[in-house]
């Protein structure tokens, strides 16, 4: 199969499963046991039955844990990454076999050389406690990974309930600050002890004394590259296997899951990071408030040197607000808010493993890709949840109205209306996230992203609600100041998903003609014309909801000024009239150079890519010609068009060979293969006309290009948003705020697009972005992008008057991430446990690069002075977190080093 047929109108998975990932990749036991607590002997303890030698066969490469096929491994073969660092025509099945020179060998850097490896932490941390007067034992086993993860997390939080309940105590004539801490410390500590004892719960169990064989069996390492697809170049690679090779398997019997949802539909992941998705809200609530508490009650919330106008503020019979008392008293909501969510949360997985272990009944089921408490109908599934939801929603409500009785003041700045709100909004975005979005998170990662969708909903609500009733409204509950740009922002983020939603019979027609053979359609001929009148009727209606619903939205919430006019005119109130307008254009130049570079680059690269009768990836130079006329020929068929690429069958028979040096140069995670000869280019003079000439001169010249690994690949962007977003929150983060929320809205399209195969971009845009797909995105959805541009933007949205905070999302994502993965895959020798290749040497790169990068700004007068102590500490802790978490980093490192800078002071 060949590159233009990986295209499956908009499916991510046909990259992503593949192993061209040069990130970090853990290996997972399959599930065996049930969860909670349980009485065994020694023939069901779970640690010997999960090791034993029966369970420790390697997983197929088209199977997932628990022994279903895959969304991101579909195919028996699949296309290798194009690479020059060595010969792929040469069969891997007899490379082994070959007798050359260890010098001249093109294989001999790549032959394995083991590694003394040494791990920080132990690979599980065990509690053995004998039951007074009983044979029985009751041991904890817990992770050590996930167990760092969770008192990470765990202890941030604390430290932020700690500073707001010892250093703010700011003074309103509307409200007692110390009354409300209180009871915001009583409810977050409270969360925190029952995110202790469901960590506790999970993983404890009690076993009998007598028949227990204190002897364990010995896990044996597992090699991970065994289950990595056949034919790819990358299973010789001496340095990803020996990062690999000792790595110890990961259970998985304690992942937990939302109501009626099952384990095929997350992203596949060693943790599924449920204290990230607990706990993460409300540790930014926290710094939130603590950061606004800790201002002065005269002084102005906006951070300084923003240029937008201030933000809006009602005056009425119920008093009047200041701009930071309706601050305060929002982001205690925002507290409330999330304690609530995560409640809910918590009652799912609870639930969901209850119900679960009624169905079960017994440690002998195997967790697999269908839970047994979940029905296959999707109808069913579906009423069962509504059911769920509706029940949660009431019993939050019941549960406030008892608080209230009890005169316990958890929850109290949140309406009983409000609660039923949050309630059910939030569980149907988990169920909706995890369904649409099909293996594209892990638990954790849903759990922030609902969070975060249910804060802005609420923001949306709010503002709304103070715009219609501005007389009864006391002010105005959103969690950011009330500035244009919250306007923008909501417009914006809120308006692009509102437009899939109000175009999706359009869409989902889209994608359903794109993927549908030619031969199985009654009208054949009429496939273009189809695509072309629902992309017409997609684009149409975008423009018709853009500038009629959402623009009226906006026009109205801006005191009836045109939203585009205010725009044009704000573009000019720059530091100088021509600033913002230079940011554009610079932003423009980069991005646009940058696209059409890769486009360039991959484009080339696809043209010498060949497939041998074994499905084999083959890089042959010579053939340019050949696959350039097969790809011609099939593309000019009748029926197509540039949204909708036709099978191209392989290429087989002689194929052209071209004699190859004896050695290969490899440096800075750049492959390139030297020494090609290349026969045809003394007749170049010869031929014909000038353009063939000068086509076939690129080529050449290509030939010589470093292709860069996957990995090198995503971290170029990572790099881009430092060269990019730099200047922008320098000198003007107001705009930058405004821009970042523009990039947000023109990303969703983009995957519109690109999942539902509108013509004509479709296929361009998908076979663009699976050049950079790891295993983290080997759901439906592409989110990577979003998560670096949210980790960037993130400290200009959440608005921290700090200029050294603006810019921690791009200094953590864009230098001490990409950094920390080159030097840990280089020279890292000494992992943070068994069960990860994380290493210290790369924290360490983390760590020094971010401070030294911070020092940079500071001598160039970009932010303030800073305690260095301070900041290398916390960004000691964030790389620790890196370390240890499996969770997506670019959501959740900035996130969680921002909350703590902010309430260290720094």
């Amino acid at each position: 199969m060949d590159w233009s047929t990986s295209y499956q109108a908009g499916s991510s998975s046909s990259q992503a499963g593949e192993s061209t990932d040069d990130s970090d990749t853990d290996v997972d036991l399959p599930m065996r046991t049930s969860r909670g607590r349980k009485f065994s002997s020694a023939s069901s303890n779970p640690h010997r039955s999960s090791m034993s030698s029966a369970n420790f066969r390697a997983a197929s490469p088209h199977q997932n844990s628990s022994g279903e096929s895959s969304g991101g491994y579909r195919r028996s073969t699949a296309r290798a990454p194009f690479t020059r660092s060595r010969s792929p025509a040469i069969n891997p099945s007899f490379a082994s076999h070959r007798h050359a020179s260890p010098a001249g060998s093109p294989f001999a850097r790549n032959k394995f050389i083991p590694l003394d490896y040494r791990s920080l932490l132990p690979a599980i941390f065990e509690l053995h406690l004998p039951i007074a007067f009983t044979s029985y034992t009751w041991t904890v086993s817990l992770d050590a990974r996930r167990a760092g993860e969770c008192l990470i997390i765990i202890a941030s939080l604390i430290y932020a309930t700690s500073k707001i309940w010892e250093d703010t105590n700011f003074y309103s004539p509307h409200f007692i600050s110390r009354q409300f801490n209180l009871w915001v410390v009583t409810e977050t500590h409270t969360l925190a002890g029952a995110s202790i004892l469901y960590m506790l719960w999970v993983h404890n169990s009690i076993i009998s004394s007598k028949s227990t064989d204190t002897s364990r069996p010995v896990v044996q390492p597992q090699n991970p590259s065994v289950s990595r697809r056949p034919g790819s170049p990358r299973i010789f690679d001496g340095r990803e296997q020996r990062r690999t090779q000792t790595l110890i398997p990961r259970k998985k019997i304690d992942f937990g899951y939302v109501w009626m949802t099952v384990p095929k539909n997350y992203r596949d992941s060693s943790d599924d990071g449920i204290f990230t998705g607990l706990l993460f809200g409300p540790l930014v609530s926290a710094t939130l408030l603590y950061h606004s508490l800790s201002l002065s009650p005269s002084s102005d919330p906006l951070p300084p040197g923003w240029r937008i106008e201030p933000p809006n503020t009602l005056s009425n019979a119920r008093g009047h607000y200041t701009a930071l008392e309706a601050l305060i008293l929002s982001r205690y909501n925002l507290v409330d808010l999330a304690n609530l969510c995560s409640t809910v949360f918590l009652l799912h997985v609870c639930a969901s493993w209850w119900l679960e272990g009624r169905y079960r009944g017994g440690a002998s089921n195997v967790l697999d890709a269908e839970r047994r408490s979940v029905p296959r109908s999707e109808i069913r599934r579906l009423t069962y949840f509504a059911l769920f939801t509706l029940g949660t929603s009431l019993t939050m409500v019941a549960l406030r109205l008892g608080l209230e009785v009890a005169s316990l003041g958890i929850w109290q700045h949140l309406s009983y209306l409000e609660v039923a709100v949050i309630s059910s909004f939030f569980q149907c975005t988990l169920y909706g996230a995890v369904r649409l979005a099909h293996r594209g998170f892990t638990l954790g990662e849903l759990g922030m992203v609902a969070f975060g969708g249910t804060a802005m909903f609420m923001e949306f609500l709010n503002f709304t609600k103070a715009k219609i009733w501005p007389l009864t409204t006391p002010f105005i509950k959103t969690f950011r100041l009330p500035t244009p740009l919250l306007i923008f922002q909501t417009a914006l983020v809120a308006g692009s998903l509102l437009t899939g939603f109000a175009l999706s019979p359009l869409l989902v027609l889209s994608r359903s003609i794109a993927q549908r053979p030619v031969r199985r359609m009654k009208n054949p001929e009429q496939k273009l014309r189809y695509r072309r009148l629902l992309a017409l009727g997609f684009y149409v209606g975008a423009v018709v909801i853009v500038a009629g619903v959402i623009g009226t939205w906006t026009c109205w919430c801006l005191g009836q000024r045109n939203p585009w006019l205010w725009v044009i005119f704000w573009l000019l109130e720059g530091r100088k009239k021509w600033s913002r307008p230079a940011l554009l254009v610079y932003w423009g130049l980069l991005g646009s150079l940058s696209v059409a570079g890769w486009t360039r680059q991959l484009a080339r690269s696809r043209r010498f890519r060949a497939w041998n009768n074994t499905g084999e990836n083959l890089i042959v130079p010579g053939a340019g010609t050949t696959g350039t006329n097969v790809l011609e020929s099939t593309s000019s068929s009748p029926g197509t068009g540039s949204g909708d690429l036709p099978p191209v069958a392989p290429l087989s028979g002689q194929l052209p060979t071209v004699p190859l040096s004896p050695t290969s140069s490899t440096t800075s995670g750049v492959s390139g293969a030297l020494g090609l000869t290349f026969p045809n280019l003394p007749n170049l003079p010869q031929l014909p006309n000038g353009a063939t000439v000068a086509t076939d001169l690129l080529d050449a010249a290509d030939k010589h290009v470093p292709t860069l690994r996957l990995n090198a690949r995503r971290k170029f962007f990572h790099a881009l948003t430092v060269v990019m977003f730099v200047p922008g929150v320098a000198f003007d983060p107001a705009f930058t705020h405004l821009c970042f929320s523009a990039a947000f809205a023109l990303f969703t399209f983009t995957e519109y697009v690109r999942y539902f195969a509108i013509y004509p971009f479709g296929a361009a845009v998908h076979l663009f972005m699976n050049e950079f797909l790891d295993h983290k995105d080997s759901g439906t959805a592409i989110l990577s992008h979003f998560y670096l541009l949210t980790g960037c933007a993130g400290s200009l949205w959440l608005e921290g008057r700090s200029s050294l905070v603006k810019f921690t999302g791009i200094l953590v994502l864009g230098v001490g991430d990409a950094l920390a993965s080159v030097v840990g895959k280089r020279i890292g020798i000494h992992r943070w446990s068994p069960t990860t290749s994380k290493t210290v040497e790369g924290s360490f790169a983390y760590t020094a690069s971010i401070v030294i990068c911070a020092w940079i700004l500071r001598l160039f007068g970009m932010v303030e002075s800073f305690s260095t102590f301070r900041y290398a500490s916390v960004i000691g802790i964030s790389s620790v977190l890196e370390a240890l978490s499996d969770q997506n980093d670019n959501l959740t490192l900035p996130l969680f080093t921002w909350s703590l800078l902010m309430l260290m002071g720094c």
